[in-house]
């Protein structure tokens, strides 16, 4: 099957339109008293309401716009159904900065065919920031074709980072990457939303990102959205979860070769 990238151009515009309304969902939570929050896999793994009713919204436009297509979303049981089309949402990445006031999280969704994303969208409501990219079609940051950073030396270099729900409890948790890389770089930056950090890579802003255990919906429109930039993503496979490094090839390769 042939791509119809009129299609996906469509698929954009509706991912970026369904991102900001669930951006209004959280804006109206955000800072308010009184929210319901609970742990999942750990006191580290936070879900509120605010993310349920965010996701609510996306999934809503999506079986109205797209009723064929599977759906996969952090809160939400999976949808499957035989379409080659995937849906995969993050309503809120960054749900332990939202619960402390801190501004910086994002709504992720991508569209994936046959397993790779094809359409991807981040949306950092409190800065109204819309980062998107359509397969083979570059990379935008509000409309503005974005590019990875063009550094070649660590030295020079801002990375980000983050570290996993689970690092009290298993040994593989960054910490020892994080020590090493530290004195040889300008700076390390945890904004704690990898879909933030990967659309910020993607824009210039960070020169490189590394993270391991990963899920899906963390991923998948924020890497797109660094490969349609220029970057380079590489998987860490021997690493549980989804551990990746992305940014341009030469950072990329020098961050492999300084932690793994």
């Amino acid at each position: 099957m042939t791509i119809d990238h009129d299609m996906l151009q469509r698929a954009v515009k509706f991912a970026e339109a369904s991102a900001r309304e669930a951006g209004a969902v959280l804006m109206g939570y955000f800072g308010k008293s009184g929210l319901q929050v609970s742990s999942k896999s750990s006191e580290a793994d936070l879900v509120t309401e605010a993310d349920r009713r965010a996701e609510e919204v996306i999934l809503r436009e999506i079986r109205r716009r797209y009723p064929g297509h599977a759906i996969l979303s952090e809160e939400a049981d999976p949808f499957e159904s035989d379409s080659e089309w995937r849906w995969v949402i993050d309503p809120l990445d960054g749900t332990t900065n939202f619960t402390q006031g801190f501004p910086f999280f994002a709504v992720s969704i991508a569209l994936q065919h046959r397993g790779g994303s094809a359409v991807g969208v981040i949306y950092a409501p409190v800065l109204d920031q819309m980062f998107s990219a359509a397969v083979g079609k570059g990379a935008f940051i509000d409309g503005r074709k974005a590019s990875v950073s063009p550094k070649r030396n660590l030295a020079q270099c801002v990375l980000a980072t983050g570290f996993p729900y689970d690092r009290a409890e298993h040994p593989e948790n960054n910490a020892a990457q994080f020590s090493r890389m530290i004195p040889l770089v300008r700076g390390i930056r945890r904004t704690g939303s990898a879909a933030y950090d990967l659309a910020l890579v993607a824009a210039g802003v960070f020169d490189g990102f590394w993270e391991l255990n990963l899920s899906l919906w963390d991923v998948a429109a924020g890497t797109l959205l660094v490969e349609e930039a220029g970057g380079k993503v590489e998987y860490l496979k021997e690493k549980r979860g989804i551990s990746l490094i992305a940014g341009n090839e030469h950072i990329c390769g020098s961050i492999r070769e300084v932690l793994f």
